[in-house]
């Protein structure tokens, strides 16, 4: 399995990437910000964020991913330097009241996206330089938990409960791989839960889209109206879809059609077929991945890829259970196939990284069989 998962790992991606440009060409063109001069301008600003993807990709997967952890402390001290930047007036921005970039125009840039890096380089870093951290409420709970909520704190309260619920569902995930004792991860469950209600209860809007999720015929014209159109397009696509370009509820019936809600579009023009590639794409990701992290070369490698396989399918998750209606409204992209120039070129910088983790392990595998025929061969004197 570990020799096939980088084809397995790049197919899928390529798979994602294909299908995703498809459908914000045929979606786009009615997405409330579509250019009268060029209604296709989301459409190609996403290719030239490709071709920066792609870049960024080979970038990292030609760096040794053991540079991350010797400079994990710049990176996470860089990261929330960023992310303070939000809250800047005339360097953040504020969109549909959240202060998620940074920049102006095509040049805006979401710092959570790299905080997903950040976060887990940092916790394989420390798990990697504690081994044995699991079994102490300091070293392996207290420490790196206190550490991590400084740029987790920063994305939530920049009002991005999505990627805060990804980061702390993959930090939960690295904690439970490192060995981390099960009365500690119990207590970090409980401790989430108390306080998303406690969240909840400071805002009437996440109130209102959780009132919507339990039932979205009865607030399909207001909280729900997103999740209802997105149940009317999956079931309106139905086996093998109205065809490519032929989706009618993209035509500014569904807010955010190239973005958060991509996938019921999937589903209507490519019917179920279309959105059950996608998913097993995501599962592909998911076992191509942890087969690289199984054979990396050492314990911060396997860390490390399980972090970055974490918040890439995490996210996956949570969108295409919100769009599905499994889920309350996060507003969260769909790795590789929504709109958004950031999440593409990170999620690119991710795979990157795990191919990098894959080369070093396949080395260090095939130097390990080839001293085995050595000594085989080797006549005893």
């Amino acid at each position: 399995m570990h020799r096939n998962s980088l084809p397995l790992l790049l197919g899928s991606v390529a798979l994602l990437v294909i299908v995703g440009l498809v459908i914000l060409a045929s979606t786009c063109l009615f997405s409330a910000h579509a250019s009268e001069i060029d209604g296709y301008r989301e459409a190609k600003r996403q290719a030239v964020w490709l071709v920066l993807g792609i870049g960024a990709c080979w970038a990292a997967a030609s760096i040794d991913y053991r540079f991350w952890r010797r400079h994990v402390w710049l990176i996470l001290g860089s990261v929330c330097f960023l992310l303070s930047l939000c809250f800047v007036p005339g360097i953040g921005q504020e969109v549909n009241g959240e202060r998620r970039w940074i920049g102006a125009g095509f040049l805006q840039f979401q710092p959570s996206e790299l905080g997903k890096i950040a976060v887990v380089a940092f916790l394989a870093y420390w798990f990697s330089r504690h081994p044995d951290a699991g079994k102490h409420p300091l070293k392996g709970f207290l420490y790196p938990l206190a550490i991590v909520s400084v740029p987790v704190g920063l994305i939530l309260f920049e009002v991005d409960m999505g990627t805060t619920a990804v980061l702390s569902a993959t930090t939960f995930l690295v904690l439970f791989v490192a060995g981390l004792d099960w009365k500690y991860l119990s207590g970090l469950a409980m401790t989430a839960v108390v306080a998303f209600i406690g969240m909840l209860s400071y805002s009437p809007d996440r109130v209102e889209r959780l009132m919507a999720f339990a039932d979205p015929e009865k607030h399909r014209l207001g909280a729900g109206f997103q999740q209802w159109i997105s149940l009317m397009a999956l079931g309106s696509g139905g086996f093998t879809g109205r065809g490519i370009g032929e989706g009618r509820l993209k035509m500014l019936y569904m807010p955010f059609a190239h973005t958060d809600f991509i996938f019921p579009m999937i589903g209507e023009e490519l019917g179920l077929v279309g959105t059950l590639l996608v998913v097993l794409a995501f599962v592909a990701i998911a076992v191509s991945g942890f087969a690289i992290a199984f054979h990396a070369p050492d314990r911060f490698g396997a860390l490390f890829a399980v972090g970055i396989v974490g918040f890439l399918c995490f996210q996956a998750f949570l969108n295409i259970g919100v769009t599905t209606s499994i889920l309350p409204n996060t507003g969260l992209t769909l790795p590789f196939v929504s709109y958004g120039g950031s999440s593409l070129l990170i999620g690119f910088f991710a795979v990157g990284i795990l191919v990098n983790i894959y080369r070093q392990g396949h080395s260090q595998e095939e130097e390990g069989v080839d001293w085995v025929r050595r000594r085989r061969v080797t006549p005893k004197l």
